[in-house]
């Protein structure tokens, strides 16, 4: 099971309700990334789901969510990079973001 789908299965509380909207259901694979992607396949996945956000009706209790509880993955149209540099910092940055910080 990956991330989302544990995210949309488990049971949900009064404020995680919006995600059964997401236009992402059953997108995943858009949405994390595969052990050792590359640079250019990561901004082609990425690219390929901000378009599933911008007609997400969601997409903004998406990205607080994610900058809330610092998640992984592209949430609500924003990348970890978009947030990180938009002060909302990963608990535990992996990579380039973990030296760079």
């Amino acid at each position: 099971m990956t991330a989302i789908e544990f995210t949309i299965d488990r049971t949900q509380t009064d404020e995680d309700n919006w995600m059964r909207d997401g236009a992402c259901k059953g997108m995943t694979h858009l949405f994390f990334p595969t052990a050792a992607e590359r640079p250019q396949a990561r901004e082609r996945r990425e690219a390929a789901a901000k378009d599933v956000c911008a007609g997400c009706p969601v997409q903004t209790q998406c990205v607080s969510f994610a900058r809330r509880h610092h998640e992984y993955g592209f949430w609500g149209g924003e990348s970890e990079d978009e947030r990180h540099a938009a002060g909302f910092r990963l608990i535990a940055p992996i990579g380039i973001r973990a030296r760079a910080s």
